[in-house]
C-alpha cells in the first residue's frame, strides 16, 4: 500500500510538472497578470501576493500583481474580462465583485458567467459583530430587542450597497421580520472605527484580518457566526442558524482565481493543475490560516464550476428577495 501511494504521489507530481511545462510553452514571452479588484493591503491583495511567486515558479513565467480598485471591484473585473484569452490574465476574485456587484451597479458591464474558476485559496466565515456595550449579547436577544415596539433603531455598516455585508443585513432583517438602518461605507477600516466609537451598532464581517484580535481584546463582541459548524478557534460564538427562522443562515466569503470564459478549456485545465499544486505548499497554507481564514479544500474543476454556479444562483435569488436592483 505504501509503495502504491508513493508511486501515485510521484505520478501526480510528474503530471503537475508536465502540465506546467506545457502551459509555460503556450505562454512563452507572456507575464502572468494577477488582477486584484481592490487596493493593496486587503485580503484579495494578500492572496495574490502569496500566489504570484508560486505560480511563477510552477509555470516558469514571470508573474505580477495588478491592483485595479474602484466601483465596488467592477473595474478590475472588467479589465480581466477584456484581457488576453490565453490564460495569462487571472482575476483574484470573490463572490462580492463577481456575483453581487453586477446586481447592484449598472456600470458593471459583465455577469458572473463571463468567468470560470480555476482554483480556490481561502474560505472565511461571516460573523455578526456588535459594539461591546450593545445590550443584546446573542442573536436571539438582538431579535427580541429589534421587535420591541418602543426600541431604538439599530444600525449596521457595510462596505457598500450590494456587498455581502449589506446582503446579509437585509437577509437577516427579512427572515426575522425586523428593521435596521443600513449605513454604507467605502471600506472596512472606517466601519470598524465607527463600531469601536459607537457610531454604528452592528456589522456582518469576515472573521479574518484584524477581527480575531478585536474579539480577543474585547473591543467588539460576536453575537453569532453564519456557519454550519462551530469555528475552530472561536467555538464559543453561537451559530446564527440555531436561532428560530434562521436555519439556512450559512454564508462564507471565498477567495480564489478565475479566468475569462474565453480562455480555452485545455488552458483552464492546466492552470487548475498548477493552482492545486501551489495550494499544497505548507508555507502558503500556514500564511492563509494565520490571516484567520480556512484553506479552501482541493476540488476538481468540475466541482469548482458546480459550486460557482450554485453560488451565482443563490445570491441572485437572495438579491431578488430583498429587492436589490442596479443603480
Amino acid at each position: 500500500m505504501r509503495r502504491r501511494s508513493m508511486i501515485g504521489a510521484g505520478l501526480a507530481a510528474g503530471l503537475s510538472t508536465m502540465a506546467g511545462s506545457v502551459l509555460a510553452q503556450g505562454l512563452a514571452g507572456k507575464t502572468l497578470n494577477l488582477i486584484v479588484p481592490y487596493p493593496a493591503g486587503g485580503g484579495s491583495d494578500i492572496n495574490a501576493r502569496l500566489a504570484a511567486p508560486e505560480l511563477s515558479r510552477l509555470l516558469g513565467q514571470p508573474a505580477v500583481v495588478d491592483n485595479v480598485p474602484g466601483a465596488s471591484g467592477s473595474l478590475g473585473v472588467m479589465k480581466a474580462a477584456n484581457g488576453a484569452a490565453d490564460g495569462s490574465v487571472l482575476l483574484m476574485g470573490s463572490p462580492m465583485e463577481l456575483m453581487l456587484t453586477p446586481l447592484t451597479l449598472a456600470s458593471a458591464r459583465y455577469k458572473a458567467e463571463d468567468f470560470r474558476p480555476i482554483g480556490m485559496m481561502a474560505v472565511t466565515s461571516m460573523v455578526l459583530l456588535a459594539r461591546k456595550d450593545l445590550g443584546p449579547g446573542s442573536v436571539d436577544e438582538l431579535i427580541a430587542q429589534l421587535r420591541k415596539p418602543d426600541a431604538k433603531e439599530l444600525s449596521y455598516g457595510s462596505i457598500g450597497p450590494g456587498s455581502l455585508y449589506h446582503l446579509l443585513g437585509e437577509r437577516f432583517t427579512q427572515q426575522t421580520g425586523t428593521k435596521m438602518l443600513h449605513v454604507p461605507y467605502k471600506g472596512f477600516a472606517p466601519i470598524i472605527n465607527d463600531l469601536l466609537g459607537g457610531q454604528i451598532d452592528l456589522v456582518f464581517a469576515p472573521l479574518a484580518g484584524n477581527v480575531p484580535d478585536l474579539l480577543d481584546a474585547g473591543k467588539v463582541k460576536a453575537l453569532g457566526i453564519a456557519a454550519a459548524t462551530p469555528h475552530e478557534r472561536f467555538g464559543a460564538i453561537p451559530l446564527i442558524r440555531a436561532s428560530k427562522g434562521l436555519d439556512d443562515f450559512v454564508y462564507s466569503l471565498w477567495a480564489g482565481a478565475q479566468v475569462s470564459q474565453r480562455v480555452p478549456e485545455e488552458t483552464q485545465q492546466r492552470l487548475h493543475v498548477a493552482f492545486n499544486e501551489m495550494m499544497r505548499k505548507p508555507e502558503l497554507r500556514r500564511a492563509i490560516e494565520l490571516g484567520g481564514s480556512k484553506v479552501a479544500p482541493e476540488q476538481t474543476l468540475a466541482e469548482l464550476r458546480r459550486g460557482y454556479q450554485a453560488d451565482v444562483e443563490r445570491y441572485r435569488a437572495i438579491a431578488k428577495s430583498v429587492n436589490l436592483r442596479p443603480e
